[in-house]
């Protein structure tokens, strides 16, 4: 009898996690959910593991956890607030360290091991250049039969911000482009403000939390029943430190103080730049309240009529997707980041500093239009989810033999240098990042190429002792 065939394994490795309210930790959550949902496919999603002194720099309100099975059943407990059908995707783990220096979580060793061999099929990579930048073992086009990035994080637009940015940003564009040409299949790119890679595309594959768009129904029901839906102002939500948008607001409401005479805007947020952005407000003839940050959910938010959201630093904005869905306006900056939005009637966008008031005052004194019932489904996961299976062509890649014979291993167990470039290529940065000083050169964490003693412990691994040479193969 013939074997039946099995189901697609789609494994979604992402750099973040809960309880961290980042836009790496809650997407990928619900990409999993929903693209489990129907049971058509086995998915896995793989999120970092911090020993206990990294989740203390990380997660918020001194959030910790014990086990990595009590941080999965925080996460599912999250998840399940939100969604409304059953769970049907696993979690693992990967070892990790925050980057005090990056504020970012890294990898450490070879990240594809926590997918057995005979389980590797389809590898989803959220943030594909972060994932791979310092990346040592298994080539994921080898071990995996497709790998997919998606690319969400503008990085280049962040790093001009620093110093000698200029000169930073054109050695990652080509560092970027490196890697991610090595690792993956095919590309989806969020929006055109990220930089462009082969075989990429351009495709929204986000939705927003479902609460979104219940909050959103109840203020159309509102508005049907001629009530008054909005009875708030303006407001701004976001991470505060300046690379966020906080820099481009207060100054357009800085140097428009005349125009917008009158104006208060509400500006809620918690961050490293707090307390200078709190200065920068006060400083203002305008009332500008400053709030610490908030879940945007919260009913505090449901009444506000206007968004203002002049960031250009996103690639696809969350909290403008989540502001369009309760029904409000936004007034956003006409930027590539932005081009999702501009198909909703409640998107307002602005050129420049004039534009900018025009829009605001006119949000201001009109109520927003009552999206269609195809305008809400568009910023839903069940809509993000059909993108991102046509995007990836997901059903048309059938689920490989269990025969791993056609997988060359690219490990330190055996090494071979294949005949064209992309291998040539791959075994250099194979190379390059197994050795301590070429790493933390480059901006690896120290001690990042093998987990340590702690994150095995963690994670019931086996400690590899180290080696003066670390290439020496097992």
């Amino acid at each position: 009898m013939k074997q039946q065939q099995q189901k697609q394994h789609i494994a979604i490795f992402t750099t973040a996690s809960l309880p961290w309210m980042t836009g790496t930790a809650v997407n990928p959550l619900f990409r999993a959910a929903y693209l489990a949902k129907d049971g058509q496919r086995r998915v896995t999603l793989v999120i970092p593991w911090l020993t206990l002194n990294h989740q203390l720099l990380v997660y918020p309100n001194n959030i910790t956890f014990t086990s990595p099975s009590h941080h999965e059943s925080y996460v599912r407990r999250w998840l399940e607030d939100r969604v409304s059908f059953p769970l049907g995707f696993e979690i693992r783990f990967y070892p990790a360290k925050f980057a005090t220096d990056k504020r970012s979580i890294l990898p450490v060793g070879d990240i594809s091991d926590a997918i057995p061999d005979d389980e590797a099929d389809i590898a989803v990579l959220e943030e594909p250049e972060h994932l791979t930048w310092f990346h040592h073992g298994k080539k994921w086009k080898t071990k995996f039969n497709f790998v997919i990035g998606i690319v969400h994080t503008n990085y280049l637009a962040y790093v001009k911000r620093e110093k000698q940015g200029r000169l930073k940003a054109f050695l990652l564009k080509y560092l970027n482009s490196w890697v991610v040409g090595i690792y993956c299949h095919k590309v989806i790119r969020l929006s055109d403000a990220t930089q462009e890679y082969p075989n990429s595309i351009i495709c929204n594959v986000h939705g927003v939390n479902p609460k979104f768009l219940e909050i959103g129904l109840k203020k159309l029901e509102q508005q049907k029943l001629q009530e008054q839906a909005f009875t708030k102002g303006a407001y701004y939500i976001g991470k505060m430190v300046w690379s966020k948008g906080y820099k481009e607001l207060l100054k357009l409401l800085k140097k428009h103080q005349k125009e917008l005479a009158g104006l208060e805007v509400d500006l809620y947020g918690s961050g490293e730049d707090s307390e200078e952005i709190k200065e920068a407000a006060r400083k203002l003839d305008l009332t500008v309240n400053v709030y610490p940050g908030r879940d945007h959910a919260d009913p505090l938010f449901h009444n506000y009529k206007v968004f203002l959201n002049p960031s250009t630093t996103d690639v696809v904005c969350t909290t403008t997707a989540e502001a369009l869905a309760m029904g409000k306006i936004v007034v956003c900056a006409d930027h590539t980041s932005n081009e999702f939005f501009k198909q909703f009637p409640n998107c307002r966008v602005y050129d420049d500093g004039k534009g900018f008031v025009r829009a605001t005052l006119k949000a201001l004194g009109e109520q927003p239009s009552q999206l269609t019932e195809q305008q809400r489904h568009e910023l839903s996961w069940e809509a993000a989810t059909q993108r991102f299976v046509s995007a990836s062509d997901l059903n048309r890649l059938a689920r490989a033999d269990s025969n791993l014979s056609k997988r060359s291993l690219f490990a330190s167990s055996s090494i071979s240098v294949g005949k064209n470039l992309e291998d040539m290529s791959a075994y250099i940065h194979f190379l390059a990042s197994g050795f301590e000083t070429s790493r933390t050169a480059f901006g690896a964490i120290p001690g990042s190429l093998q987990p340590d003693e702690e994150l095995c412990k963690d994670l019931g691994l086996t400690l590899k002792t180290p080696s003066r040479n670390s290439l020496k193969q097992d």
